[in-house]
């Protein structure tokens, strides 16, 4: 048995769970933020049999787009804000990031 665990932007999050529920697999749902873009996001919990871990990894990549993303830097080390002149930039924003863990027990009660 394995958990999958799904970092996910929130904006993947409602297709990424129907699409995993239509094919009968069971997932829980944490409320995360990022580090980097301080965006939301969701991490999602998914225990699996060994068998099934390419079928979800396949469902995920489908359904968690990549896109690009305009966002302002933050001003550097706190600093004074007045001389910092802020120029968006474009970055790659969406995907996931997806670790499988071995499990060596699961109780449902």
């Amino acid at each position: 048995m394995k958990l999958i665990m799904a970092i996910v932007q929130d904006k993947d999050t409602n297709r990424l769970t129907d699409a995993l529920s239509e094919h009968d697999y069971k997932s829980t749902k944490l409320a995360t933020r990022g580090g980097f873009l301080r965006e939301g996001n969701t991490t999602l919990m998914i225990g699996v049999d060994d068998g099934q871990v390419d079928h979800v990894l396949e469902i995920i990549e489908e359904n968690c787009s990549k896109r690009d993303q305009m966002v302002a830097p933050i001003s550097p080390m706190g600093g004074n804000a007045d001389s910092y002149i802020p120029k968006p930039v474009k970055v790659e924003v969406g995907g996931a990031n997806v670790f499988v863990l071995p499990v060596e027990s699961f109780f449902h009660f």
